[in-house]
C-alpha cells in the first residue's frame, strides 16, 4: 500500500508577522516566482514606467511583501488610485497592515476581469505585475495582457519584470498589437531583472492588412523555394511564420 500524498498547507505566520518570502517560495515555487522579493532598484525602475499625474488606477499584481507598492506611493501614485490584488491569504494580511488606505483584493490575477469586479466602473490607467509570468504557457501570459488591456483600454501601460533575457509574452504573438520597451538590465538586483513596458500599438493592422502582407510574402515564398535568398532564407522562413502567426490570432473585442 502506497502512503496518500498529504494535502498542501501553506504555514502560517504569527499574528503581525510578516510572511517570508523565501518560505512561501518552497510551499509553492510555481506561484511565487522568486526566493526574494523584489530589490529596490529594480521596484524604483518599475514604478518609474507610470506616471501619476495620469488619471485612473494604477492596479498591482502580486505584490508580495510590497517592494514595488512601497516604490509606486514614492513615486507619487496616491493611496487612493493604488490596488493590490494578490493571491496569498497571509499575503494580502500584511500589506494591509503595512499600506493603510491602499486597496488590496484576494483573488487571481489571471482571470483579472472578475477579481477586479468590486471596482466595475472605475477607469483603470496602469497595471504592473510582478508575476512569474515566465511559468505560464504563452498563451496564459497573452490572455492576461488582453485581459489587461481589455480594462485599461488603448492608452493603458503594463508593466513586467522578468529574470534573464527571455520577453514576458512571446515576441511573435505581441507582432502588430503591441509596442514593446525593455529597460536596459538592472545587474544590482538579485538575481539581475529587466523591465519590459507594454502598449497597444499605435496602428494594430487590420485583418485585411494582414491578409495583404501574406499574399506580399507568398511572393518571396516562391523564391525561396527557387533558393534565390541564399543565405537568408531562414530569415524569409521565420518572417512567415511570424505572419501566419499574426493572421490565426483571433482579432480584439471590445468592452471585454
Amino acid at each position: 500500500m502506497t502512503r496518500s500524498a498529504r494535502p498542501h498547507r501553506p504555514r502560517k505566520f504569527p499574528s503581525g508577522a510578516e510572511p517570508n518570502f523565501l518560505l512561501r517560495f518552497l510551499d509553492d515555487p510555481r506561484r511565487t516566482g522568486a526566493v526574494a522579493p523584489s530589490g529596490p532598484f529594480l521596484a524604483r525602475e518599475m514604478a518609474r514606467a507610470i506616471d501619476p499625474r495620469r488619471p485612473g488606477l494604477v492596479v498591482e499584481l502580486g505584490p508580495g511583501t510590497g517592494p514595488v507598492t512601497k516604490a509606486l506611493l514614492a513615486r507619487g501614485v496616491p493611496r487612493d488610485r493604488l490596488v493590490l490584488v494578490e493571491y496569498d491569504s497571509q499575503f494580502c494580511k500584511a500589506l494591509a497592515q503595512k499600506f493603510p488606505l491602499v486597496r488590496v483584493l484576494r483573488g487571481d490575477a489571471y482571470a483579472l476581469g472578475r477579481t477586479l469586479d468590486p471596482l466595475k466602473g472605475e477607469h483603470v490607467a496602469a497595471v504592473v505585475s510582478s508575476l512569474p509570468l515566465l511559468n505560464e504557457s504563452p498563451q496564459r501570459r497573452m490572455a492576461l495582457l488582453e485581459d489587461a488591456f481589455a480594462l485599461m483600454g488603448p492608452d493603458g501601460v503594463f508593466v513586467q519584470f522578468t529574470y534573464g533575457l527571455a520577453a514576458p509574452a512571446p515576441r511573435d504573438l505581441c507582432a502588430g498589437q503591441y509596442d514593446v520597451t525593455r529597460g536596459a538590465p538592472i545587474w544590482r538586483n538579485l538575481p539581475p531583472a529587466s523591465v519590459w513596458t507594454y502598449r497597444r500599438a499605435v496602428e494594430a493592422p487590420t485583418p485585411e492588412v494582414k491578409v495583404m502582407r501574406l499574399i506580399d510574402h507568398a511572393e518571396k515564398f516562391a523564391k525561396l523555394k527557387a533558393g534565390e535568398f541564399g543565405r537568408q532564407g531562414d530569415k524569409v522562413i521565420d518572417m512567415l511564420k511570424r505572419e501566419v502567426a499574426a493572421l490565426k490570432r483571433p482579432p480584439r473585442t471590445k468592452g471585454r
